[in-house]
């Protein structure tokens, strides 16, 4: 009987560690914990199933990416075959990984972005002239703290710029009228 793949979406617990045969081969290992959504009729939520444990190995270029790109808290999707079930994990040898698109961008190396890709865009200005907004002034006597990133939501220059109206266009004045428009 062929074996047939297995597709796992997960989140990544701990960081994966890489290692290379006496011949020089890579092959990494990483842990993954799936976690199912199951409904409930009886109060009509959904809760957390029990979850499922993975350790998934790769290889080879797999190896070397997969061990640069995975850290703990990342969702990930694997595809690949179950090799053993043992101590309540499940083994599977691992062919593809993807990285969850549900809770954050990833960029290739082909697709990212020029620091001119965070610059609000006005529709009356050129990219190139569109400049970052100065930060603001602090008050007297008050510690100027960095801005905290969140995990979601526009970041803070995107705000400062929405609410200086840079999205609605400019309002034409008398002057601009032509004579044959008056």
């Amino acid at each position: 009987m062929a074996q047939s793949d297995t597709h796992v979406s997960g989140t990544v617990t701990g960081d994966a560690e890489c290692r290379f045969t006496e011949s020089g081969i890579a092959v990494a290992r990483f842990r993954l914990v799936h976690v199912p959504v199951q409904w409930d009729a009886a109060t009509r939520q959904w809760r957390d199933g029990t979850p499922v444990r993975y350790v998934c190995t790769v290889w080879r270029d797999l190896a070397r990416t997969a061990t640069e790109s995975l850290v703990d808290g990342v969702r990930v999707m694997v595809s690949g075959r179950v090799t053993e079930i043992r101590d309540n994990c499940i083994h599977l040898s691992v062919d593809e990984v993807g990285l969850s698109l549900r809770q954050r961008i990833a960029y290739t190396e082909a697709s990212l972005p020029s620091p001119a890709a965070a610059a609000p865009m006005s529709p009356a200005a050129p990219v190139a002239s569109v400049a970052a907004p100065a930060p603001a002034e602090p008050a007297e006597g008050r510690a100027v703290r960095p801005a905290a990133r969140r995990a979601s939501g526009p970041p803070g220059w995107w705000k400062q710029e929405r609410a200086a109206g840079w999205h609605r266009p400019a309002r034409s004045t008398a002057a601009d009228v032509s004579p044959s428009r008056r």
